[in-house]
């Protein structure tokens, strides 16, 4: 529960969580409390009822004289899942008897009810099953993402997402960005204009925004200095793969008076105090989730706090890692999946990979004239961050001459004509700067090891879902 106040509601005067960690305080009071029916047990005079809200589980006792017969009744033939509110006492359980020499048990309470409404009783079959531990395929579950959600380890990934939001939000806020918002309606590319998804804005062509790029950029050269903001993207990209969406929210950051490693210092601190953070006050919900995945033959997933720096690996030196492991690769090629499993071989964690060749880069980025590869090709001040073999980030020095911003526009095939808009921002004096973006379902899947980035984003958006 930690510091957070829950005030009373028109349906409930106390959650469960708080039955459970104030439970001493309330025996002998009448509260009202609301949940989901998760198990139903007894017949006759007497009924067990084991309830669940967002905040923890509860026990509800029923007894014939306490509640109406046709309450008691009515509650011992409601469907699981169900919707219902309780009014009674709060009392302690019976401890469960423990063997000599051990420890007595937490003590646990139960409310011992005198009425009780339906809410809403829940239509059977279920769907799929909440308590369940059986396997149930994930198209099926984001189907029914609403009951999806009521499974333990399921609402843990989320509890935890926010939990990244929280503390990535505190740490940058720490070393001085503000939060903004970016447009989301654009007129014009960020990072080329193959992968847009088209808009009518009135009158006029518009695209739903791929990144906040070019803002958070006229934000720090309007003085701003830092900035980042937390927000969603969109990709008209037709991928069909376990860490791919068309619709993706991400933290991105943009600093003054900055070059590519400042920027990844932040990053890595940030990360670092997330899981902190996580480490020191979240390991309830890392046992929910492992406690699911033991069912399914799964090894527990562990928070190992990030030493930083993390290791820099060059795109240059990467390319040779990858060529001594017989992979045929030469310098200007992407690295794919199955390459950057060579360098997790070596670095299975966070590390990131700098200084990528200029013309793989978006034209936003800096280079200098006389960072030259061995081969002749001219680096940029561009950098990826992975985890094991999934690129997290893309970042980088962002170029401020006006000149050279133009010409890499024309370079990249772009009209820069489009961009009057972002390169007027630039001729009135433009601090160096650098930024990068870092998408939240990513590092959520590998918080909570998660094997499909669909498992860590409410209603996911892929080339073949755009419903729930």
């Amino acid at each position: 529960m930690g510091d957070t106040t829950w005030y009373p509601t028109a349906y409930r005067s106390h959650t469960l969580g708080q039955i459970q960690s104030t439970g001493a305080e309330l025996v002998d009071e009448e509260v009202t409390i609301c949940g989901f029916a998760e198990a139903i047990r007894g017949k006759g005079k007497i009924c067990f009822l084991d309830l669940r809200d967002g905040t923890g589980r509860c026990q509800v006792f029923l007894k014939q004289g306490n509640v109406e017969d046709e309450t008691l009744a009515e509650v011992q033939n409601t469907s699981r899942e169900s919707t219902i509110q309780f009014t009674g006492i709060v009392a302690q359980k019976r401890a469960a008897k423990v063997a000599e020499g051990e420890a007595e048990p937490k003590p646990e309470f139960e409310v011992v009810a005198s009425s009780a409404t339906i809410l809403s009783a829940a239509e059977t079959p279920l769907p799929l099953g909440v308590t369940d531990t059986v396997h149930v395929e994930l198209d099926t579950r984001l189907d029914n993402r609403y009951l999806d959600l009521r499974r333990k380890h399921v609402n843990a990934i989320f509890n935890l997402r926010s939990k990244i939001l929280q503390y990535g939000r505190e740490h940058l806020i720490s070393e001085g960005f503000k939060e903004i918002n970016s447009p989301k309606i654009i007129a014009a590319a960020a990072e080329g204009g193959t992968n847009l998804f088209p808009i009518k804005y009135f009158d006029r062509d518009a695209y739903l925004s791929q990144s906040p790029q070019l803002y958070k950029q006229l934000a720090v050269l309007g003085g701003l200095e830092r900035v980042f903001e937390i927000g969603p993207a969109f990709r008209a990209e037709k991928h069909d793969t376990y860490r791919h969406l068309n619709e993706f929210v991400s933290f991105d950051i943009e600093m003054s008076w900055a070059d590519d490693e400042d920027v990844m210092g932040v990053q890595e601190r940030m990360i670092q105090h997330i899981w902190s953070n996580v480490a020191s006050d979240d390991m309830n919900l890392i046992a929910a989730i492992n406690e699911f995945r033991s069912t399914q033959g799964l090894d527990d997933i562990t928070v190992e706090i990030p030493s930083i720096p993390f290791p820099r690996i060059e795109y240059s030196d990467a390319i040779e890692m990858i060529k001594a492991a017989g992979q045929d690769i030469v310098w200007g090629d992407d690295i794919e999946a199955h390459h950057a499993d060579i360098i997790a071989e070596k670095h299975p964690g966070f590390h990131f990979i700098p200084r990528w060749p200029m013309s793989m880069k978006p034209f936003y980025i800096y280079h200098d004239k006389t960072e030259i590869a061995a081969d002749g090709g001219q680096l940029s001040r561009g950098f990826d961050l992975n985890y094991g073999r999934d690129e997290m980030t893309s970042g980088g020095q962002r170029e401020h001459r006006t000149d050279v911003l133009t010409q890499n526009l024309v370079d990249m095939e772009l009209d820069p004509v489009d961009f009057d808009f972002y390169i007027d921002g630039f001729r009135f004096g433009a601090p160096p700067h650098a930024g990068w973006g870092l998408g939240v379902a990513r590092l959520t899947m590998v918080l909570t090891g998660s094997r499909n980035v669909r498992e860590t984003v409410l209603f996911p958006r892929d080339r073949r879902r755009c419903t729930p």
